[in-house]
C-alpha cells in the first residue's frame, strides 16, 4: 500500500520524515474513517458533507485497489486479493449510497476499522 504513503498529502497536513509508510497509511485511513463516521451520523442534516466524506473514502479505496493490483506491490498475494475484493465491495456499496439507495454506510466504516487493525498487527484484514 505504498501509494497511500505518497498520496497522504492530498488528505491533510504534511508528514514528518520520521514517519513510516505504514504509520502514514494508518493515519490517512484513520482520518478518513473518522470523517466518514461523523458524516454518516449527520447525513440527514449535512448531506453534502456526507457525500464529500464518502467520495474521499472511495478515492482512498481506489488508490488501495490500484496499489494492490500493481506488479510492484510486495504484500503477499492472498492479502492483496483480500484488499482488492474490499476495494470492489467498497466501490459498489459507495455507488449505491451515492445513488440514494437505502443502504447503510456502516459497513464501510467497519471495513476501514478492520484494515486499521491489520495495520496495527491485530489480525488479518477481512
Amino acid at each position: 500500500m505504498n501509494s497511500l504513503a505518497h498520496a497522504s498529502g492530498a488528505y491533510g497536513r504534511a508528514q514528518t520524515a520520521a514517519r513510516t509508510p505504514r504509520g502514514i497509511e494508518y493515519e490517512v485511513i484513520a482520518r478518513i474513517t473518522r470523517r466518514l463516521k461523523s458524516a454518516a451520523a449527520s447525513r440527514d442534516t449535512d448531506y453534502p458533507g456526507f457525500v464529500a466524506a464518502l467520495t474521499d473514502n472511495l478515492r482512498l479505496w481506489t488508490t488501495l485497489g490500484m496499489d494492490v493490483a500493481s506488479n510492484g506491490n510486495d504484500l503477499p498475494a492472498p492479502l492483496r486479493a483480500q484488499l482488492f475484493y474490499l476495494f470492489e465491495f467498497t466501490d459498489k456499496h459507495s455507488r449505491k449510497l451515492l445513488a440514494g439507495e437505502t443502504v447503510s454506510p456502516d459497513i464501510l466504516v467497519e471495513i476501514n476499522v478492520s484494515v486499521l487493525r491489520g495495520l496495527r498487527g491485530e489480525g488479518a484484514v477481512a
